[in-house]
């Protein structure tokens, strides 16, 4: 009985009473018992999916008026959400992602990122080449001492 007060279709405790000849008070007693359950809460709003979402916004196209508040009574869904996502889907399937040859617009802070990565990197290289110029003077140091030797310069002809 709980579940026939709760949901899209749902009657009023009175109306239930009525049809079912249980007293109204007892039928609201359970719903607020209900509710005040964990999973059971008529508040509570339900997560949907992407693939939930596009199943339902495929089928309410073409719809008449009237199909159409019965498709979302049925689903669960306000007009206002049906047409969020309606936006959304168009937008992902916008042209620049039918087209994946083309790239979207990147922002300036993306550009800038990939501009100091790029810095960051041929300077990274620049340094490894300077240690390793260094490592190599050390080495000719230690091979053939000091570029200060008694040999006079050489002349030029």
């Amino acid at each position: 009985m709980v579940g026939r007060m709760i949901g899209p279709s749902a009657i009023s405790a009175n109306a239930l009473a009525h049809e079912v000849g249980v007293p109204q008070t007892v039928l609201s007693r359970w719903l607020r018992e209900a509710r005040s359950v964990d999973g059971m809460s008529a508040s509570k709003k339900k997560q949907w999916t992407g693939a939930e979402r596009l199943r339902v916004v495929l089928a309410a196209q073409g719809l008449s008026e009237n199909d159409l508040g019965a498709l979302l009574r049925r689903e669960g869904v306000h007009s206002a959400e049906l047409a969020a996502w309606q936006a959304a889907a168009e937008a992902a399937l916008s042209a620049s992602a039918l087209n994946p040859g083309t790239r979207p617009a990147r922002s300036p802070e993306s550009q800038r990122i990939q501009e100091l990565e790029r810095e960051v990197r041929r300077k990274d290289a620049a340094l490894a080449e300077t240690a390793a110029l260094l490592v190599l003077k050390k080495k000719a140091q230690a091979i053939w001492g000091d570029a200060d030797d008694s040999t006079p310069p050489k002349r030029a002809r």
